[in-house]
């Protein structure tokens, strides 16, 4: 059976440097939907692009890589209610209709609340997203501009059919903690700023929370031809003092680093642009360590002396693939 892969797309710049809030690897779940009867809605929050499978069917009719509803035939329309991984504020949406050319949703709005003790019994559902036409097998993007906090969305289609891939876009809402923590973390509201090459994995899958599942889980560059080397930098989801640094570079095998480092700097207030530049000139928090294939590398006593930190810099020397990046301490 042949199997087609969802086309590249590009990334609109507004959203690039934000999380998926609704990435079921940081725990986003299905709580309820109207129905699933074709394919189950948990297939629209995994985070690899959609496939479609000729001639793959099952009990139910056409097997499809997201979610979808039976054709409706009574009045009303097909919903599902989504716990995110992690709360935030959401500032825009992908709808992604891949491979649904014919069975797509004729439009679609989303709500949102804020539950944190998950009771949706009394939530108050706000508009996010007010009804958007949508078409067959293609990224709808949507900026959203509310600033209050969400943990919960609904996502309602009119009347029924297929949705591939959702993702809401967002920034996360720190976990307010007094022990030590992984201060990059995803959860924790870590984000990528900026970084040289993500051609074989973006690194934004450094600072996923569990481990890396194989070598495309991580982040790799291409093979550099000319002087210099990679680098990446991620804004700390919440200041503080690193006491631990590990470096992962499980499944890269014959495509690590040689070596790699890590600069730190703490700032108040920064544009990303302006972030870029300066980076050069932070101060080493790890000075040039040597990287051995699928292995964690911790660091306690190499960490320089530092105040506090909120950005880092981590360089590849000179390219290859890392799969995770934690740096632990106390939020301050």
């Amino acid at each position: 059976m042949a199997t087609l892969h969802a086309p590249l797309f590009e990334l609109p710049a507004t959203f690039s440097t934000l999380t998926n809030l609704a990435d079921a690897r940081i725990g986003t779940v299905i709580v309820e939907c109207s129905d699933e009867f074709f394919a189950p809605a948990e297939r629209m929050l995994q985070h690899t692009s959609p496939i479609f499978i000729e001639d793959k069917f099952d009990d139910n009719g056409k097997w499809m890589d997201g979610w979808e509803t039976r054709r409706k035939r009574i009045e009303g329309f097909d919903w599902c209610i989504i716990q995110l991984g992690v709360a935030g504020i959401i500032q825009g949406f992908d709808l992604d209709t891949t491979f649904f050319t014919g069975n797509y949703p004729a439009s679609a709005s989303i709500e949102g609340c804020y539950a944190p003790d998950n009771n949706l019994k009394d939530a108050v559902w706000e508009s996010l997203l007010p009804n958007q036409c949508l078409s067959a097998s293609t990224h709808h993007f949507f900026e959203s501009h509310h600033q209050g906090l969400y943990s919960h969305i609904r996502l309602n289609i009119f009347p029924d059919g297929g949705i591939a891939r959702l993702k809401v876009y967002g920034t996360v809402q720190p976990i307010v903690c007094s022990t030590p923590i992984d201060l990059v973390g995803l959860k924790q509201g870590g984000r990528v700023v900026a970084y040289s090459d993500a051609h074989y994995g973006h690194p934004s899958n450094l600072i996923n929370p569990h481990t890396a599942a194989n070598m495309g889980d991580g982040w790799e560059t291409k093979r550099r031809r000319a002087p210099g080397f990679d680098w990446c930098i991620l804004a700390l989801g919440q200041k503080g003092k690193i006491e631990k640094i590990e470096i992962d570079t499980a499944h890269f095998k014959g495509n690590y680093p040689a070596k790699v480092s890590i600069q730190g700097t703490y700032v108040e207030a920064a544009t990303d642009a302006q972030l870029i530049p300066q980076s050069m000139f932070w101060d080493y928090l790890l000075f040039e360590q040597p990287m051995q294939m699928d292995h964690l590398h911790q660091y306690i006593q190499d960490i320089q002396q530092h105040t506090l930190v909120s950005h880092i810099r981590i360089n590849m020397i000179p390219d290859g693939g890392i799969s995770r990046i934690r740096l632990w301490g106390t939020p301050v």
